[in-house]
This record gives structure tokens, sequence and C-alpha cells, in this order.
């Protein structure tokens, strides 16, 4: 159904936000004095929201945005901000006739960007559809790979390099964990675990070191995870040809230039011993 907000001087108009977080979590809320339930989505009310304008441009221009206030609510935590649970979540932004819930029409679709604190509240940066636009299409030329593991163009399985293990133990102090049933340690290295269950569910970690004392992850981990929690582990690639071809069988698709010549190649000069 079609409908011109404002068109009125008094309408039944209200705000709403979704949030959709990359582990699958969508929250909504709305500037309105009541939860509202529309489109299969409970949106919580959250009078707080700070709108600010939001300038969308006809060109390539980028669409800017900011959100202010509903990163205050008490559905979302300040532990989950900091653990980057909302880095990179799609973002809807749109307006509501709360009175039928059914009349909406979408003012912004994009991504939340950085996220800064600011006199004790999260302030969030919104990227639109068009910050696409700035990346480069075309890559550089490297020594080695520079197609992500398992993922395109490196055309291996994920499940094969996948692996179901439970923690064993922590070194909150040095940020590292050891599994059960993980694979070998030398296999993890430049890899990444997802938390299945416990206090950092849905969680991505990437892994900086694989030694002999564990695993050592890039943010932190929550003192209050017990044995037991269970994780996917995804063997990590160190992008070399020699670990493409020897490890993985797979350097017809080796995303790099291994054997072209740097940038001193213009600095050599013949000598005797060359001749």
């Amino acid at each position: 159904m079609s409908r011109v907000f404002f068109r009125e001087q008094l309408e039944c108009v209200a705000i709403f936000w979704r949030i959709a977080r990359r582990d699958g979590v969508v929250l909504g809320f709305t500037s309105h004095d009541r939860d509202l339930f529309f489109d299969g989505i409970l949106h919580r009310s959250a009078p707080g929201i700070t709108p600010s304008s939001i300038r969308r441009h006809a060109d390539l221009t980028m669409d800017a945005a900011e959100m202010q206030g509903v990163l205050t609510h008490s559905t979302i935590s300040e532990q989950d901000c900091a653990q980057g649970r909302y880095d990179g979540a799609q973002i809807l932004v749109g307006l509501v006739d709360w009175e039928n819930r059914e009349d909406t029409a979408l003012l912004y679709r994009g991504e939340i960007g950085a996220i800064s604190m600011e006199n004790g509240r999260f302030n969030a940066e919104l990227r639109s559809a068009k910050a696409q636009l700035d990346r480069d299409p075309i890559p550089r030329t490297s020594p080695t790979c520079r197609a992500s593991f398992c993922g395109p163009g490196c055309t291996l399985s994920a499940a094969r390099f996948t692996h179901e293990a439970r923690l064993a133990a922590i070194d909150p102090t040095e940020n590292r964990v050891t599994f059960t049933g993980a694979p070998a340690l030398d296999r993890m290295a430049g890899g990444s675990l997802c938390w299945l269950d416990g206090p950092q569910a849905g969680l991505r970690m990437e892994v900086i070191e694989a030694g002999a004392a564990g695993l050592m992850l890039d943010k932190a981990i929550s003192e209050s995870i017990m044995p037991g929690t269970r994780a996917l582990l995804r063997e990590g690639c160190d992008h070399r040809l020699e670990t493409c071809h020897q490890r993985f069988t797979n350097a017809a698709n080796f995303q790099g230039e291994p054997f072209l010549p740097g940038n001193d190649a213009i600095t050599r000069y013949p000598t005797s011993s060359s001749a």
C-alpha cells in the first residue's frame, strides 16, 4: 500500500530502526512511546533516539547519516559493542504509521561503520551502499595469494577445514585458549574460531599465534567462559605458493604473482659477475 507521509498536518508517524548483525540477530527500535510489532519484528520503544538529518544524493556522492541514542538501549550492551558484534551490521531506517503499522517508507539503507564513545553514549557512523564505490575493483599484484582462504577464487571447501572442538583451558593473562578435538596447532596459524555457545556465542575471533601454549586470539576472551564450551575452528593459510601446492594441492587457483620481479628490479644493473 502506497503512502505519502507528512501530507497532513497531524499524522501517526514514528521512526523505526532495524539492526541486522552478522551473526543473524535482528533488533528493531522505534521512536514511538510503545513497542510496535510489524513486518514480523518487534520494534522496542526507544524514545531517546536522536535522528540526525539523512542526506541522500541522486549522483554518486556518499549518502550521509548518523545514529545516536539507539545504542544506549538496554538490549544493546557496551560489551557487545566493544567486542565488535555490531561491526558491519546492516541498518534500515524508515517511517511507520504507528496506528495501522502497515504503511511504511524506507529512508535509509546501509551498514554500521565506526562506533565511538562520547559522554557515555555510543555514536555509530552509517555507511550507505555507495561505500562500495570507494573500493578499488582492480586487484594489486602481490607475491602472496590475495584470495580469502576458502573464499571466492580459492575454491577450497570451508567445511573441509572447519572443526568443532571444546574448550579445554583458558589463559586470560595472555588471551590464549586450548581445545580438545582441535586440528594440529600448525594448521591453526592465521585461522579463526566462532563460539557456538557460552557468553560470547556467535562471536568470531582471529588466531594471532598458534603455539604449544595454545591459540592467542585477537579479541578479549570472557573470563566467565567455562571449559567444555563449543567452538568452530577454521584452519588458516599463510597465502604462500608453497603452502597452496604442498598442503592444499590448489596451486592452480593461486591468486598471486610469486615470480614477479619486485620494485627494486629497476635499480639493478649488470656487473662482471652477472655476465
